[in-house]
């Protein structure tokens, strides 16, 4: 029999459908912007719509501190040209996301009538909001840290070619087209760039940049400095900062390992509190008996 306490629920569970039902009509036209993103990346891109409907309908300035922090990093993600847009997607993301989810906390209400799986699952919705608004930050940390352990090899290769003679415009393309993860793809960005037109200063500055890792920001002004000195003095500085970053990288591999070793303290510890359990409990039991 249904109480009064369940036809609040259901009310308010209609209200967000329908909430959630009149966004889907009102985005609709919407659609076609979200349309160039990567299914792996944006799930379920398909009604991001529906979160942009909010945007648009509460007429959101996107101007908080954390606007600005977020757009600061989807623009070392995917350039300044298109920050606006993708500023524009994370919310359309979140929103959406925790809108649905929530849709469907009621929908199991009504199937299960219980209060608790109503909780848990808003839980989910609340929980879906924050995670989809820190994935950029996450984003971030990951390329960073893709683009350290190919930092030594691109300087050596650099240091390498420079050394055998060639100019640097010409080591940047070379090295530029050896790899495919994130350091490699700025490089080739900074190639089409010169190629562009746009000076070598400028693009090797707007590489570091983009980068933000202090390592590579101190390797830029490196290479600007080399330019500026000539191709000798080039070849020289990044011989040394190739034997630096080597040294920095093994240090931070010692580093990781004595992570890993202190990480592993955790389980060993608990399974020898398990094993004394396990042969201390039966002594005392027949010392009882």
């Amino acid at each position: 029999m249904l109480t009064p306490a369940n036809y609040i629920v259901f009310g308010v569970g209609l209200f967000v459908l329908g909430a959630w039902v009149f966004l889907y009509i009102r985005g609709y036209r919407h659609a076609a912007l979200f349309e160039p993103l990567a299914e792996k990346e944006y799930p379920l891109k398909e009604v991001y719509f529906v979160g942009y409907a909010i945007t648009e309908l509460i007429k959101y300035p996107y101007k908080s501190k954390g606007d600005r922090k977020l757009r600061r990093e989807v623009s070392v993600l995917y350039g300044d040209r298109y920050a606006d847009y993708y500023l524009r997607v994370v919310y359309a993301q979140k929103l959406t996301m925790a809108l649905t989810v929530a849709v469907l906390a009621f929908v199991f209400y009504g199937l299960a009538n219980a209060v608790s799986i109503l909780f848990v699952i808003l839980g989910f919705a609340a929980l879906a909001y924050y995670y989809f608004g820190v994935t950029t930050e996450k984003k971030i940390l990951k390329r960073s840290e893709e683009m350290l352990r190919d930092f030594s090899e691109v300087i050596s290769k650099l240091a390498l070619l420079t050394n055998a003679g060639m100019i640097l415009r010409e080591a940047w393309e070379e090295v530029a087209y050896t790899g495919k993860t994130s350091l490699y793809l700025e490089m080739q960005k900074t190639v089409d760039e010169i190629k562009n037109g746009e000076a070598e200063v400028d693009a090797l500055f707007g590489f570091g940049v983009r980068c933000v890792i202090p390592e590579i920001k101190k390797f830029t002004s490196t290479l600007v400095q080399g330019l500026i000195k000539g191709n000798s003095e080039l070849a020289f500085m990044l011989k040394e900062q190739s034997r630096e970053v080597w040294a920095a990288k093994k240090q931070n591999v010692r580093r990781q390992g004595e992570k890993a070793a202190s990480k592993l303290l955790i389980p060993i510890s608990i399974m020898f509190i398990g094993i004394l359990i396990m042969v201390i409990v039966p002594i005392f039991a027949s010392i009882g008996a």
